[in-house]
């Protein structure tokens, strides 16, 4: 048997990981403020000499600016709406798919080759087929979103589901649980941290896909605005848009942790 986890060593090593993790927070904020000093200083000291690498405070600069006017903020807002639409769509399609698919062997059998055939395309490669079939406009977009997203939901959900002890449903059975009570009780609680495992992993792939699409084949958008800056040879308005990308994306990925832990707050403190 396990021991208590207040009785095990793990006990020191969880309540040190707890101690030092704000700690380990401020590390890592300034990690970065070094390394944007170090930007600035090799861009300020001649060490590099490009007018493609701009200081960071010309990047601050230009992104304020381009915040004030709403340049960057429209770009953003376009690409968050696709990427929510198509986020939507994957991520149920992939849940709905592998919940079914763990219950019937035989949907299984038929159904998995296609899906693991399909799996390993990469997204780049898809873009070229989706714009004959879509063309260039918003369905184009949402589709690269929902196939990206739909692949790491749907696998992580099935797995959730097969991996569900068979004893919890006998349990479950013995107690006269209704089909709906077991589902409810035992089913979904037993898989929704699978679920939301493959929704953390495909909400970062689908903002990468969504950008991507965006810079291939768009005409609005955050990718589109920066392709636009780096033609125009704004230098310095282009990295302000991907350091709005990557705090956009820092940001979701904290949110859905927040979320995640108030709705699995059963699991969180299981582990």
């Amino acid at each position: 048997m396990t021991p208590p986890l207040n009785d095990s060593p793990y006990a020191a090593v969880a309540a040190f990981c707890n101690t030092n993790a704000r700690g380990g927070g401020r590390l890592g904020l300034w990690l970065i403020v070094g390394l944007l000093l170090l930007w600035e200083l090799s861009a300020r000291s001649g060490l590099i000499t490009s007018g493609n690498w701009p200081p960071v405070s010309d990047i601050l600069r230009a992104a304020g600016r381009d915040l004030a006017k709403g340049e960057l903020v429209s770009a953003l807002g376009g690409t968050l709406y696709r990427m929510v639409i198509g986020f939507a769509l994957g991520a149920a399609t992939g849940a709905a798919l592998g919940a079914l698919l763990s219950l019937s062997r035989l949907a299984r059998l038929t159904l998995e080759p296609t899906i693991e055939l399909l799996r390993p395309l990469p997204i780049p490669a898809l873009i070229p087929p989706l714009i004959l079939f879509l063309g260039l406009d918003d369905p184009m977009k949402i589709a690269v979103v929902a196939f990206t997203v739909f692949f790491p939901v749907f696998v992580n959900t099935l797995h959730g589901a097969l991996a569900i002890e068979p004893t919890y449903r006998a349990v479950a059975a013995t107690f006269g649980s209704s089909w709906l009570t077991t589902l409810s009780s035992v089913l979904i609680p037993a898989t929704l941290p699978y679920v939301f495992a493959g929704l953390r992993i495909s909400l970062g792939l689908a903002f990468v896909s969504v950008v991507a699409a965006e810079m291939v084949a768009g005409d609005s958008g955050i990718g589109y605005y920066i392709t636009s800056m780096q033609y125009a040879g704004r230098g310095a308005d282009m990295f302000a848009a991907l350091f709005l990308v990557g705090l956009s994306g820092y940001v979701m990925n904290r949110a859905f942790l927040v979320l995640e832990r108030r709705i699995l707050f059963w699991h969180s403190q299981s582990i």
